[in-house]
């Protein structure tokens, strides 16, 4: 039976899956709905209870090319079960329709293998020319005591640990009253490092519509009582996720970043996190990340080399998949993207 679920009820069963994420969560759709998209959530019962579904967003395109659907990484589902895949698949076609979407986009959390790219095969998809959510990252295993987890750092990154603390940097929980001082920074680091931020009317709706939970916490790290750098962290069931950092130029060589992730993955771990994910470096293989470690400084991978300092392993997600509609709609949505240099 497909349904529409109530976001509590929904949100608890995407936690309590192996892979729930919390760009599946309902919460994650209101927030995305104040900025120009829509959310819905679908789901497949068995009796009372949820077994599948996806949150899905829509938007306009440009250009009047038509509507996008979207599942961040979703569905929620077991794609080696048929029948229940092909019941979700049904309820989503059938909310294409209603929404006139032209491609339903899923990334789903899954690591890539070629069986589960022929498995997406089967099942209608296609791969994607675009990505949304980057593909490849670090994750740190946080079942590990600390000295563990230290120990399998890049000693410069345990020795800045160590040396914020000594240069005085105080981490703590942001207020609402820090958000003016976190979107400064943010400004800073986004044109520093050569990505695009959010407005300050984004990290203030994050921050009214998660703070008050368990799943993420705004954290500023402090000199003489200034916010120098500051750092959003997500969790749902035993994942975390660092979503977005921002430090000044001033006060840099007081490692503050490097306070922050340590004071993120404590938080994480005290939650019951199993694993913290440090989200996003170059989609290349990691022979390459290694050799371009030590030869490049320019762009993101600045923000390799810091993210790799912290240990961890490098892992690849499968990436995104479409499931067309209108295939002449479509066949000009990848003309659009080629245009605007947003494909593969």
């Amino acid at each position: 039976m497909i349904t529409q679920p109530n976001p509590a009820q929904w949100d608890a069963f995407v936690a309590a899956q192996p892979n729930g994420h919390i760009l599946q969560t309902a919460r994650w759709g209101e927030l995305k709905a104040r900025f120009d998209w829509s959310a819905e959530q679908i789901a497949v019962l068995s009796g009372s209870d949820i077994v599948a579904g996806a949150l899905v967003l829509f938007r306009k395109l440009p250009m009047k090319l038509g509507t996008l659907a979207y599942v961040p990484k979703g569905p929620v589902l077991d794609f080696d079960d048929d029948a229940l895949s092909a019941e979700l698949l049904h309820g989503l076609d059938r909310l294409m329709k209603r929404h006139r979407a032209i491609l339903l986009k899923i990334e789903p959390d899954r690591l890539t293998e070629l069986r589960f790219s022929t498995r997406l095969a089967a099942l209608g998809f296609r791969p994607s020319p675009q990505t949304v959510q980057p593909p490849r990252t670090v994750t740190i295993d946080l079942t590990r005591d600390d000295d563990a987890i230290l120990a399998a750092m890049h000693p410069k990154t345990r020795y800045n640990i160590r040396l914020a603390a000594k240069k005085d940097v105080i981490v703590r929980e942001a207020t609402l009253d820090d958000l003016p001082a976190f979107n400064s920074l943010m400004e800073i680091t986004g044109e520093r490092d050569g990505f695009s931020v959010h407005s300050a009317e984004y990290y203030e709706a994050v921050f009214k519509l998660f703070g008050g939970t368990d799943q993420a916490r705004l954290f500023v790290a402090t000199f003489e009582e200034r916010v120098i750098a500051g750092l959003f962290v997500f969790a749902l069931g035993d994942r975390a996720w660092y979503f977005y950092g921002a430090s000044g130029e001033a006060e840099r060589q007081r490692m503050p970043n490097y306070a922050l992730q340590w004071a993120a993955m404590q938080w994480a771990k005290a939650r019951g996190c199993k694993e913290y994910d440090l989200w996003g470096i170059p989609d290349e293989d990691e022979a390459t990340l290694e050799v371009q470690y030590l030869q490049r400084s320019d762009d993101l991978w600045g923000v390799y080399r810091f993210k790799r300092g912290f240990g961890g392993k490098v892992i690849r997600f499968a990436g995104a998949f479409d499931r067309v509609y209108d295939p002449v709609m479509y066949q000009a949505y990848k003309l659009y993207l080629k245009s605007r240099g947003r494909t593969e």
